[in-house]
């Protein structure tokens, strides 16, 4: 995991991930970003019990999760590897 989003282009050896660099320069990733909104700020809902904490991109991630649903049909054999997931408890081998 990365500090900041500048460190995915760092040049740096131990940080270094070529993909990134390859795909999109960094100015002009930032500078897509920066323009990048999904919601109206003015639009925002109250902090309350109910709270959606993905409120802006919540349309987003609503139809994501509806063509993930449609076309990714995972097997009953699907293992998440230990690499994947955090995992904070004693390992038996």
């Amino acid at each position: 995991m990365k500090d900041t989003l500048r460190d995915y282009w760092s040049t740096l050896r131990q940080l270094h991930t070529p993909f990134y660099a390859e795909t999109m320069a960094r100015d002009r990733f930032l500078h897509i970003l920066r323009f990048l909104h999904f919601a109206d700020n003015s639009q925002r809902p109250d902090e309350g019990e109910e709270y959606d904490r993905l409120w802006k991109i919540r349309t987003v991630f609503d139809k994501l999760n509806e063509a993930y649903a449609k076309f990714y049909k995972p097997s009953k054999h699907l293992a998440v590897h230990k690499v994947i997931v955090k995992f904070k408890g004693r390992e038996f081998d």
